[in-house]
């Protein structure tokens, strides 16, 4: 019998209340996941693979970001007017911190999804050796250019409308994008998933239908260049084990080739443990695509193999 429950902590803003989710097995747990969702979601959109997760002895843990989800509180889509980036990841780090003061000694597991993945290679570069392993779902890295004229275009904005103002037509460049490779579309939503009904219930959800304000894209398009850096990625524990996840037809790895390019910068940096999963054919998010049993099988099997 596995054990749900919410709770909550204060956010490092010190304004927010941050909610989270656990999932508790029954009997002695063996390890814990914490999950690290994307943007524009929330932790309650992993309960597929945290059941399965803890079915198989594991607890899993993850909270709802700034400006999502439950933390949200009808402001969606924004961190604040400025740092929002090391606002959420401290806020990862004090989850990790609580996680861990409750299951003293039990391996502790990181898996970021999309935007949780640069959180996710965040959190490697600041706190190195405060996780036994670290998975990554639907990561990737956009060049250097493109980062570098989002972040100048979404600072312009926050000057001018305002860090909390929305702009349709940065979203449209960048996350609505990324349903342009799966023309004709049946939705806004086609490159998450082959499988409809998933597709379906992530636009039918009210908490998952926000476009990010300027200051969001701002603050993540600054996490996507701390995380590129060189000298941060030096900083990274070079034992903590790495297992990329993603379909190759990802727009947000660039099919495939984004995320390998990500691996590469983490083996470059010294890194001894990395190992890629690519699935034919599956889009952006593969805890929620056709073949998501065989996703949570490879998972589990990686988790056993590197926590045994």
């Amino acid at each position: 019998m596995i054990q749900t429950f919410d709770f909550s902590y204060p956010s490092f803003d010190k304004l927010h209340t941050i909610h989270a989710r656990k999932w508790v097995p029954e009997g002695s747990p063996r390890g814990v996941v914490q999950i690290v969702h994307g943007v524009a979601e929330h932790i309650g959109r992993y309960d597929p693979v945290a059941r399965f997760l803890a079915a198989r002895g594991y607890v899993v843990c993850g909270e709802d970001h700034l400006g999502h989800g439950l933390t949200a509180g009808g402001k969606f889509g924004y961190f604040g007017p400025k740092n929002g980036w090391n606002l959420v990841a401290r806020d990862v780090r004090r989850l990790r911190e609580l996680e861990g003061e409750r299951h003293p000694g039990l391996p502790y597991v990181i898996l970021g999804h999309s935007m949780g993945s640069f959180l996710t290679r965040t959190y490697l570069i600041r706190w190195p050796g405060t996780v036994d392993a670290a998975v990554l779902s639907g990561t990737g890295q956009e060049s250097a250019a493109a980062v570098a004229s989002c972040k100048a275009l979404t600072g312009t904005l926050c000057k001018l409308r305002g860090p909390d103002y929305v702009s349709k037509t940065v979203n449209g460049l960048s996350l609505g994008a990324y349903n342009k490779a799966f023309k004709p579309n049946r939705t806004s939503s086609d490159w998450l998933s082959r499988d409809e009904a998933m597709v379906d219930s992530h636009l039918a959800d009210p908490l998952c239908q926000f476009v990010p304000t300027v200051s969001m894209f701002r603050d993540m398009m600054g996490g996507l260049q701390f995380i590129a850096g060189r000298k941060n990625l030096a900083k990274m524990d070079r034992d903590t084990p790495v297992y990329f996840l993603s379909g190759d037809q990802d727009p947000v790895g660039s099919m495939g080739a984004g995320v390998r390019k990500v691996a590469g910068m983490f083996r470059a940096a010294g890194c001894k443990d990395v190992t890629v999963k690519l699935y034919p054919g599956g889009r952006h998010e593969m805890f929620n695509e056709i073949n998501r049993q065989e996703v949570f099988q490879d998972l589990l099997a990686w988790l056993e193999g590197k926590l045994a």
